[in-house]
């Protein structure tokens, strides 16, 4: 299955996954940078897109890129990856991913989630800020789980994992959407 992965990294994780995803699916690996300005027929070819990105503050960033063209893709296999710096067993992921697609767009996508990490030092200002900030809010908590979650996101750290990919190539592969 000719497949494009077309992914938007800030900090490395989501490239990494994005680089693991098409080495194992032999596809074509390009930056959203990359491809953001091609004509539709440059994607005509493609049995299958998967697009990865970063998430933030519960949504995939550069995520309505592959919204708007996936409309015009429904025939293909449709893939969107989040990566983010929760765990995948994380009860808050699950809640999160079930509001990532439209009701309509899960007709024709299906969204994966694949945890990373955080790497404060590759971050852009307006991010780590936006991430200290965070953090500092949850460390003032009363709640316990809120206070844990703050301890666990206060530095850099990955968590990233090859075997995250797994899902995805299943579905690739052959699986669909439902």
């Amino acid at each position: 299955m000719k497949t494009l992965v077309v992914y938007t990294s800030q900090t490395g994780f989501t490239k990494r996954y994005a680089k693991w995803l098409s080495e194992r699916m032999e596809a074509d690996l390009f930056d959203l940078k990359d491809v953001q300005k091609k004509e539709n027929s440059f994607f005509d070819g493609y049995e299958a897109i998967v697009y990865a990105g970063w998430c933030m503050a519960g949504k995939v960033v550069k995520a309505n890129w592959f919204f708007d063209r996936a409309k015009n893709w429904k025939g293909k296999h449709l893939a969107l990856i989040a990566v983010g710096g929760s765990p995948n067993d994380n009860p808050d992921v699950e809640v999160a991913m079930q509001n990532i697609l439209t009701d309509e767009q899960r007709d024709y996508i299906k969204a994966f989630y694949c945890q990373g990490g955080f790497n404060y030092e590759k971050m852009s200002l307006p991010s780590k800020l936006a991430m200290k900030a965070f953090v500092g809010t949850l460390k003032k908590s009363k709640d316990e789980k809120e206070r844990a979650v703050a301890s666990f996101i206060d530095h850099s750290y990955d968590i990233s994992d090859i075997k995250f990919i797994e899902p995805v190539v299943a579905y690739l592969q052959g699986g669909s959407v439902a």
